[in-house]
């Protein structure tokens, strides 16, 4: 190892100045080494409290207000004062510059670390993964956040409190079904756009600015809430089934006003933005995890950290992938970092040093020695349920100790369906790509019909995975939230798949 004079840091307090050097230090390894593409970084450390006020409000740096944020502080911040949780060392936030949070308690191996792992890991995840490409909009997001925190305020103002937590209430039960899975929302034409933009000119207008004029001077008004176009108002031409309840809501409820549909669409773009981190868990946290390691690693060959720091790093890596027994008191399910990082350290393994056994599973990369591409390929086109099925291997499989059980409700007993050997290890791999597909965990509701010219009664299908119906309480609350956008009665049936 070279001399100290080369480390970046030789104290565990950390600096602006050795932030600033390090930071440099891990983007030359991250862009020239690894090949990594980003957005640009914005790397800001906060405080304890700041960082308890920024993952209650969905881990964002701009949010309305809203009583379930204030709630999760209180009940965060109680946790962490009385010693039973711990602070994230890192926020991270999809947008371009890609915004990494770094807790001002940190040491400066840690800081290292998380700058590693998020400003390069993570961005480098997002800027590349296609579900982000295709679903959200790093350059815009952040004042997209910025109009809506200023737009809730406003019609808080204007409509009361209580009349728009109301709304927001009722939406966020339903955000998790307020998404678009397969396809994108139908687009208007060019004339409808410019259509739609003369008349917000004119509700601007003619009724808008009495509600600006009561605001603190400084605070600018976001645009005016959007008047309907024709094919969105109520009795419009309605595409059925639609798997997306808040934007049939917010375009067919004959009951809304325009303040309503416009937070409709605020909470329903939020969800869209927050539905490609729902799939992609195991992958961006194994993508961060992998990148950190492997950075940390490749400083320390070159003399640029200590002994004393890489034993640090490695204290808090092997932390963040152990993996509990079945029978550990802490085992609460497969730990998505540690299935990650392992996974895509395998891939590195098998492009460079495979087994017959890899060179038969994985054909296209085994031994390629080409273990970069074979990843920010994964990294790409990939996400947890099809990585998972694509990419896990018997070796690791073995590792885990993985096996199958064939689960009937009716049965007395488990029965081991799949175990160490060709047949088994597909299944077990198939079996556990499915736990990862959203598609099992979020309820499948649809609208599918509305009887529009007689008592407008909306009629929902659940289609049920495997069987199973709609909790009876959760099925009452659904219907009790959706009646309230609606304004008139709602069905949901059980429908088999």
């Amino acid at each position: 190892m070279s001399s100290g004079s080369n480390l970046l840091f030789t104290e565990a307090e950390w600096d602006f100045e050795a932030l600033d050097r390090t930071y440099k230090a891990i983007e030359e390894v991250a862009l020239n080494d690894l090949k990594l593409d980003v957005y640009p970084n914005q790397v800001e450390v906060i405080s304890s409290e700041q960082m308890l006020d920024a993952y209650s409000s969905l881990g964002m740096p701009l949010m309305y207000n809203h009583w379930s944020f204030g709630k999760l502080f209180a009940r965060e911040e109680t946790m962490y004062r009385a010693g039973y949780s711990a602070l994230a060392y890192e926020i991270v936030i999809n947008s371009s510059p890609c915004i990494s949070y770094l807790l001002e308690e940190n040491t400066m191996t840690m800081q290292a670390l998380v700058m590693a792992h998020a400003a390069f890991g993570h961005n480098h995840f997002f800027k590349n993964n296609y579900l982000f490409r295709q679903w959200t909009n790093a350059e815009g997001i952040l004042e997209y956040l910025a109009f809506a925190k200023k737009y809730i305020a406003a019609c808080e103002e204007r409509h009361g409190r209580e009349a728009v937590e109301s709304v927001l209430d009722a939406a966020h039960a339903l955000m998790n079904q307020g998404v678009f899975r397969y396809r994108r929302p139908p687009r208007p034409s060019k004339e409808r756009v410019l259509e739609k933009r003369r008349r917000r000119a004119e509700y601007e207008e003619e009724a808008y600015n009495d509600l600006w004029r009561t605001l603190p001077v400084g605070v600018e008004p976001p645009g005016a809430p959007p008047t309907l176009e024709d094919d969105d108002e109520f009795g419009g031409d309605m595409k059925l089934p639609e798997e997306n309840l808040l934007y049939f809501l917010e375009k067919h409820s004959p009951t809304l006003k325009a303040w309503q549909r416009e937070v409709l669409r605020i909470v329903r773009n939020l969800a869209q933005y927050f539905y490609p981190q729902r799939q992609t868990k195991v992958m961006n946290e194994g993508c961060a995890t992998f990148v950190h390691h492997a950075i940390m690693n490749l400083l320390y060959d070159r003399g640029l950290i200590s002994e004393g720091s890489l034993l640090e790093f490695l204290h808090s890596h092997t932390s963040v992938v152990f993996q509990p027994e079945f029978n550990d008191p802490r085992y609460s399910g497969i730990n998505p970092y540690a299935l990650g990082f392992a996974m895509m350290s395998d891939i590195r393994r098998i492009a460079e040093n495979p087994s017959e056994e890899d060179r038969e599973w994985f054909p296209a990369f085994a031994g390629s020695g080409d273990w970069i591409g074979a990843l920010k390929d994964a990294w790409s086109n990939y996400r947890d349920e099809s990585f998972i099925e694509q990419f896990l291997s018997p070796r690791l499989m073995r590792e885990f100790r993985m096996f199958a059980l064939f689960d009937k409700a009716e049965e007395s007993t488990y029965k081991v369906s799949a175990i160490h050997n060709e047949g088994g290890y597909r299944k077990v791999r198939s079996l556990l790509a499915g736990q990862y597909d959203v598609g099992t965990t979020d309820p499948n509701i649809q609208v599918v019909g509305a009887a529009l010219k007689g008592d407008r009664t909306l009629f929902l299908d659940h289609h049920m995975h495997r069987g199973v119906p709609l909790h009876h309480a959760a099925k009452e609350l659904v219907v009790t939230h959706i009646e309230q956008l609606w304004g008139h009665d709602v069905v949901l049936q059980e429908a088999a798949d």
